[in-house]
C-alpha cells in the first residue's frame, strides 16, 4: 500500500502542468497589410515567359536555376531583368519582380523605358 502513495503523488505533480496557467490568452496577431499598401502594382508582374517574349522579343539572357528563371531584354535602350518564380506546384513560372536600368548600370524607372 505504501508504494502506491508515492506513485499517486508523482502523478498529481506531473499532471499539474496540464491545466490553465492563470495567464490571460494572447490576442490574435493583426492581419498582414493588403498588397496595395506596398504601393502600386508593378508592371509585368504575373506574366509568364511566353507573354514576356511575345511583348519584348527574344531575351538577351535566359538564365534558369532550380527555383527561378531570369529573362533579360533590351527595351528602348534600357536593360530589363524579369524574375519568374513558380507560385504553385505544376504551374508555369510567372514574373514576380522586375528591374530596369540603363546600359551603364544606373537604375531607372520602368516608365522611362516605356514599360507601364
Amino acid at each position: 500500500m505504501m508504494r502506491i502513495f508515492p506513485l499517486a503523488l508523482l502523478s498529481v505533480f506531473a499532471l499539474s502542468g496540464c491545466g490553465p496557467t492563470g495567464e490571460a490568452p494572447q490576442a490574435a496577431l493583426p492581419a498582414p497589410p493588403m498588397a496595395s499598401s506596398y504601393g502600386p502594382p508593378k508592371p509585368l508582374v504575373g506574366l509568364d515567359a511566353k507573354r514576356l517574349i511575345a511583348r519584348f522579343g527574344e531575351p538577351r539572357l535566359d538564365i534558369r536555376d532550380r527555383t527561378v528563371r531570369k529573362l533579360q531584354f533590351d527595351v528602348s535602350g534600357c536593360v530589363l531583368d524579369t524574375y519568374l518564380y513558380t507560385t504553385a506546384r505544376g504551374k508555369e513560372p510567372t514574373g514576380t519582380y522586375i528591374d530596369t536600368r540603363m546600359p551603364d548600370g544606373k537604375d531607372v524607372d520602368p516608365g522611362v523605358c516605356g514599360i507601364n
